[in-house]
């Protein structure tokens, strides 16, 4: 991949992501029986010393695993800034929300972020900042725009990172056993210089090939992680396709480099190899130090969980086609991280796949994970799935574990809380599993608690009380799984672990009625001392009228698309408080066909002083929090 004449490639934009990236749910489909046998730990990560022992090794790695499985996207972005003419005025820092992330400390990039005074939101191939308090004197302050797709952004006092890959985004195939020719993929990290808000200036652009995994900011340093195919199979011969980085600052480029095969570490074991994961430090303050980046060759990178020093690479591993009996296992890479210092530390492997980020922690010098083996079926006899709690050192050595837990169920959500790990399985019946993991040789099951529904994410409350959101259920009269119904809120007394309790519940809508934040933590918004939880939902609500006694299986039909207010505290339990739309015309909107697609749906929510904004990416809107009188709002480009 060459940087010298990057105008070619704005045209040519496709977005093909196979096998790799769909693994970790896919595994549960598979109707085979998992074998426990597995390796501890992996060996130290090497490094290869040559192009040709790099070459040899992937030959010898896709000759075992039948072909190569991965491609990604191409194409770049040109930025242009488009101003309001306006005159910046001083602002009092106010209280307001934050990005809602895993580990306080560890900022992860969203699209749409706050600083008490400005909302920086994300929207298609634009990031618009507008001037939100004081709420009756907001405006549109400005639009950067770029030739592209903005994944999200961070803030960091006057300085905006905004995350950039070509194109537009398309539908992920599931095709299990796709090869397709290799494509190139970049991923942008652009910052601005925004203290002048009206007026926000570019001042360096890096480039990586590779496809964006993830990314988090720790001080005033972004880590990056993108994943990209280690091989170009449409060529006759096996070629190397070593990620090339690139810096520009004020046009001009003032790094630029192909990784070379002596910086690629590696694990030298049986698996299929056959990707790049590049790890990148960035300072947003300090444009003239370059950027640091560690590579390694794994599979594809599907998840991670990143501390205040490290960042734990998850990925997939199935067995090769010489391989006798079916076993599936993550592989996991800890990266050290310290400001411009990156270290690829350690690296070990469970069986099991994790679900996502949250099935990770690290805790007073361990590492905690929670994995599902097997697969679920409609019926118990089917059914071999199973669910572990594995607990390694900083070697990333197995030093305790708790498996089988479930039978037959699989990880919806899970939770790790110091010395407690939270777990929700479900297939017919929702079971929150209480877990001490204070002894790490020894993690043990203190209670579970089985009722009706399931919760794809758990959240914090205090430490005696969790939130579940996820979706009511329905068993069915024949078979052994549920209906799901409605989006479920949970509120649950853990203070006696042996038995934890639901103490309320609300449920939203009917079956068809959804909400980002069970895919998406980022969407949710609580404030603890507040006692307040928003989230968008769109509403499937059936008609009683017409169908007095719905069967289980029935959708509803789409009746409302915004934010639900609610205040949760241990002794009020879950109160609704109210809801915001930004839909004027909700029944002409559904005649379209356009209600998925609307711009004015509501997919964040946050506060600033006592006014609580809502974003879609054609509005703001402000409304008084305690009473949600609407206050004032703003039209988006």
């Amino acid at each position: 991949m060459t940087y010298g004449n990057r105008g070619k490639s704005v045209g040519a934009v496709l977005l093909a992501v196979v096998l790799a990236f769909a693994l970790g749910s896919v595994c549960y489909l598979l109707e085979l029986q998992v074998q426990p046998s597995f390796q501890d730990g992996l060996d130290h990560l090497k490094r290869f010393t040559s192009y040709e022992e790099l070459k040899s090794y992937l030959e010898s790695s896709l000759k075992l695993y039948g072909g190569y499985r991965g491609v990604w996207n191409v194409g770049f972005g040109l930025i242009k800034t488009t101003v309001k003419a306006a005159v910046e005025e001083s602002f009092e820092v106010v209280e307001y929300s934050k990005t809602n992330v895993q580990v306080e400390g560890v900022d992860e990039a969203d699209v749409v972020k706050t600083d008490g005074a400005y909302i920086y939101l994300a929207s298609g191939n634009q990031v618009v900042i507008v001037k939100a308090y004081p709420p009756d004197e907001a405006y549109v302050s400005s639009v950067v725009e770029v030739n592209g797709t903005v994944l999200g952004l961070f803030v960091n006092e006057d300085r905006m990172a905004v995350f950039t890959v070509p194109g537009r985004p398309t539908p992920v195939p599931r095709g299990i056993f796709s090869v397709v020719p290799y494509i190139e993929s970049e991923t942008s990290v652009m910052v601005y210089d925004i203290s002048d808000r009206e007026n926000p200036k570019l001042v360096r652009t890096l480039r990586v090939e590779g496809s964006y995994l993830s990314s988090r900011m720790i001080g005033d340093y972004v880590y990056l992680v993108v994943n990209n195919l280690a091989v170009r199979m449409d060529k006759e011969e096996l070629e190397v396709n070593l990620p090339d980085i690139c810096e520009e600052r004020m046009g001009l480029t003032v790094f630029e480099k192909e990784i070379s095969a002596t910086e690629v570490y590696y694990a030298d074991v049986s698996s299929c190899y056959d990707s790049f994961t590049t790890v990148v430090a960035l300072n947003m303050k300090e444009d003239l130090e370059e950027p640091v980046y560690k590579t390694i060759l794994t599979g594809p990178t599907t998840c991670m969980y990143v501390s205040l020093s490290n960042i734990y690479l998850a990925i997939p591993v199935y067995p090769s086609m010489e391989e006798t009996e079916y076993r599936e296992y993550t592989a996991v890479y800890r990266i050290r991280v310290d400001g411009a210092k990156i270290d690829c530390a350690a690296s070990g492997q469970v069986p099991g796949f994790v679900l996502n980020q949250f099935s990770m922690d690290e805790y007073d010098g361990y590492f905690r994970i929670a994995t599902t083996t097997g697969h679920v079926a409609r019926t118990a006899e089917e059914a071999t799935a199973r669910n572990n709690i594995y607990v390694l050192d900083m070697d990333l050595k197995v030093v305790g574990r708790l498996e089988g837990l479930a039978p037959g169920e699989r990880i919806h959500s899970a939770r790790f809380m110091g010395d407690r790990c939270y777990l929700v399985t479900f297939r017919k019946v929702d079971p929150l599993f209480v877990i001490d993991v204070s002894d790490p040789e020894n993690p043990r099951v203190l209670g579970k608690l089985k009722i009706p529904g399931y919760s794809d994410y758990l959240h914090p409350l205090d430490e005696n009380h969790l939130i579940g959101i996820g979706k009511e259920t329905v068993p069915a009269e024949e078979g052994d799984f549920s209906w799901y119904q409605g989006v479920k809120i949970s509120l649950f007394d853990v203070s006696d672990v042996e038995k934890p309790k639901e103490i309320d519940k609300y449920v939203i809508g009917d079956r068809g009625t959804d909400t980002p934040v069970l895919r998406n933590h980022k969407a949710l918004l609580f404030d603890r001392r507040r006692g307040l939880l928003v989230l968008p939902v769109l509403v499937a609500e059936i008609d009683r009228e017409k169908t007095p006694n719905p069967p289980p299986y029935m959708h509803g039909e789409f009746t409302f698309q915004g934010a639900y207010v609610f205040e949760v505290s241990p002794e009020q339990g879950i109160v609704f408080k109210g809801r915001i739309t930004h839909i004027d015309d909700p029944e002409e909107l559904l005649k379209s066909g356009f209600y998925f697609s609307s711009p004015y749906m509501v997919k964040r929510a946050l506060y600033i002083d006592d006014v609580l904004y809502t974003i879609s990416d054609k509005r703001v809107k402000m409304n008084d929090i305690s009473t949600l009188e609407l206050i004032n709002e703003v039209e988006l480009p």
